[in-house]
């Protein structure tokens, strides 16, 4: 059962981190087109890009998004959810391509009884005891 799913693009303060590697050319041209005005910062630079990247990928994505039945957006299972897949005698098989959160409210025994597996494209959200519990369900 899915409390909550909110499909589409992340808001501010919604994201993830990551770390990059580029050559000194590479981020040379990048700032060049910072100090000319181009963008605002590298950051902007690089976040128009990948984007632009994504744009350009969008039926692509569309379709494996469709292939996998993956929910797409933010997916957030809570105690309330989990109890009644538990008592249906369910289990649950998570695909979500963006933020996959399982509430603080869950405790890691409901999770362990109630998700199957879990294939996050994107990012997990979990406590650390839920997600010790659920180590060898994540793909």
């Amino acid at each position: 059962m899915v409390v909550q799913a909110v499909a589409g693009r992340e808001r501010g303060g919604e994201s993830e981190k990551i770390t990059l590697n580029l050559g000194h050319v590479d981020l040379g041209r990048i700032d060049l087109l910072v100090q000319e005005g181009f963008y605002s910062n590298r950051t902007d630079f690089i976040r128009t890009a990948i984007r632009g990247q994504l744009a350009s990928h969008a039926e692509a994505v569309d379709r494996s998004v469709a292939r996998h039945a993956l929910e797409m957006g933010l997916v957030t299972y809570d105690r309330a959810a989990l109890e009644a897949v538990r008592d249906a005698g369910r289990v649950l098989h998570v695909r979500v391509l963006g933020l996959a959160r399982i509430a603080a409210d869950v405790p890691a025994d409901l999770a362990r009884a109630t998700i199957a597996s879990i294939n996050v494209l994107g990012a997990l959200q979990a406590s650390p005891e839920v997600k010790k519990a659920l180590a060898d369900r994540i793909h």
